[in-house]
């Protein structure tokens, strides 16, 4: 059985030393993760092939381009893309990729989108986190969802961390212990239940009615709407609290995909299933933040009908990404 993998992660030092000193000293530091984060065909594609990976689809871990501004941000996305298009292109089969796009510049995030889908065959783009404080249901966005959908190719909305100004307000000063609380603002909780937010967003905003073939992908197991599914369903009931046409089960259904990246346990995943459905579920893993041999004995110790298991597997992930 194939496996593909949607949700997996690159950051290359020789495109943040082209950064500005100004971003520099800002950034958070990727630490020990960054020689696993730049290795494309050492450990990771050996992990790849123990664990019996078949594809995985790599995006660019840092959101440095969305501090750039205009061409800056344009020219600093596609060199990124460039150079990950060339440390893949010898292994088609096992790498694919979503384009870093530099969305403060919408049009040209769009330009980008489609310049690697039709040079590079990547398959849709990944956007973390607001943009500078702003979710993509802002109409400035609309391009580069416009863009997708013309393409017919995903965005994948990942967490991203918090603005500042939230981070103050509900993840510092936990206890009494000064300053921001790393594990509740990001990956213990906060940028999960933001994610969330942005995608109710889009949903209340009208984004998935404006262009209804549109699709989005989520992690982390839904990022915790799929524990609020139905009271959710019936707050956002058209008419009552956006300009939704259409209940959010029946857009979700029809255009919300989610994986199962870094969380490997069964009953999230019930949920998921109960929730959305088998058809919107897709494998993931995370790497290298999380590892392909948990995720894999994960997904093998499933107790699931084999035709369910294989579209988790691969079947829904090649036909959403048009992967052979």
């Amino acid at each position: 059985m194939r496996i593909v993998t949607l949700e997996e992660h690159t950051s290359f030092p020789e495109m943040s030393a082209l950064l500005p000193e100004s971003i520099l000293k800002e950034r958070r530091s990727l630490g020990l993760m960054q020689d696993k984060l730049a290795d494309i065909t050492g450990e990771r594609l050996g992990s790849m092939q123990e664990t019996g990976i078949s594809t995985q689809v790599l995006s660019i871990e840092n959101t440095d381009v969305y501090l750039l501004s205009g061409g800056d941000a344009a020219n600093f996305a596609s060199k990124y893309n460039d150079l990950l298009a060339e440390k893949i292109k010898g292994h088609p089969e096992s790498f694919t990729a979503f384009a870093l796009l530099p969305v403060s510049n919408p049009a040209a995030a769009a330009a980008e989108l489609e310049r690697t889908v039709k040079t590079y065959g990547f398959r849709g783009a990944m956007i973390k986190g607001t943009i500078n404080g702003e979710f993509l249901d802002a109409p400035k966005y609309a391009p580069i969802f416009e863009r997708a959908e013309a393409l017919g190719v995903p965005i994948y909305i990942h967490p991203g961390i918090p603005p500042k100004e939230v981070i103050n307000a509900y993840y510092s000063n936990v206890g009494d212990t000064p300053g921001p609380n790393e594990a509740i603002a990001c990956y213990g909780w906060g940028w999960h239940s933001e994610t969330a937010i942005h995608i109710l967003r889009l949903l209340a905003a009208g984004v998935f009615d404006q262009y209804p073939k549109l699709k989005i992908i989520i992690g982390h197991m839904g990022e915790m709407l799929p524990m609020m599914w139905s009271r959710a369903n019936k707050v956002f009931t058209p008419g009552m609290a956006g300009k939704n046409k259409r209940t959010l089960i029946e857009t979700f259904k029809a255009q919300l995909f989610i994986t199962t990246s870094g969380i490997f346990t069964p009953a999230p995943l019930q949920l998921v299933i109960d929730t959305i459905g088998i058809d919107n579920i897709m494998f993931s893993i995370d790497y290298p933040f999380s590892s392909n041999q948990v995720g894999v004995d994960f997904l093998h110790a499933l107790e699931l009908p084999e035709e369910q298991l294989a579209k988790i597997a691969h079947l829904n992930a090649d036909k959403l990404l048009g992967l052979k």
